[in-house]
């Protein structure tokens, strides 16, 4: 479960799975006591329960952890710890996609960051069928799914609500750009094809969620996987 609390990463891991200490800038166990001031880096705690959670989750709501890269919980109740989180929020499920041709990658600058094209599904809707949808409409363009990429999860506030919302992504393909133009009444200003390299450069400008998913494509695509 890929999870992004105030846009930064907040990583559940079941006790067993492999980690690297040396990757971790601070390592805490279930009783330690700690501030918001020491979460700075890469922040590694073990043995996680509903009430540390909950903490978690609270300082994550309301301090501005500006230092704080990524938050990884070990717990060996993962199922039960997830569920937990999740009744904590109302869930809002959208789809999106990454859309590529010619090796490029199609890219949205929306509010001052750049994502990619997605969208919150109607009711009842396919959740590719709704990625599909979504891309569709903002980019005026025409495009097929031709694999999954993983589900992303990210909260915000809206209207007193605290949200969750849970996009299943999808790698698409373009097949055709001709009409392609920013759909205004969602605030899109640019729709644009980048290669990799670009890409890269403009993502300390998006959303952590959405470098995520980007990234786990570039290293896929490198790697032969998709």
């Amino acid at each position: 479960m890929n999870v992004f609390i105030n846009d930064i990463p907040l990583i559940i891991k079941k006790a067993g799975e492999k980690v690297y200490k040396h990757h971790y800038d601070l390592i805490l166990d279930e009783g330690e006591s700690f501030s918001s001031k020491e979460l700075v880096g890469d922040i590694l705690i073990r043995n996680v329960n509903d009430a540390i959670i909950d903490r978690i989750v609270r300082l994550m709501e309301v301090k501005k952890l500006k230092k704080l890269s990524t938050l990884t919980l070990i717990t060996d109740k993962k199922k039960k710890l997830i569920l937990h989180l999740k009744d904590q929020f109302k869930i809002v499920k959208a789809g999106g996609g990454l859309v590529v041709k010619d090796g490029k990658i199609l890219m949205i600058y929306r509010l001052g960051m750049w994502d990619l094209p997605k969208g919150k599904l109607n009711k009842k809707e396919d959740p590719q069928e709704g990625a599909l949808r979504e891309v569709e409409e903002e980019c005026n363009i025409k495009v097929k799914a031709i694999d999954k990429l993983p589900k992303t999860w990210h909260s915000y506030a809206y209207k007193g609500n605290k949200i969750l919302k849970r996009t299943s992504w999808y790698l698409m393909e373009c097949e055709d750009d001709s009409l392609m133009k920013p759909q205004a009444e969602e605030f899109i200003e640019q729709v644009k094809f980048m290669t990799p390299e670009e890409v890269e450069a403009v993502l300390p400008e998006a959303y952590a969620s959405i470098a995520f998913v980007v990234r786990y494509y570039l290293r896929a695509a490198k790697s032969g996987k998709v």
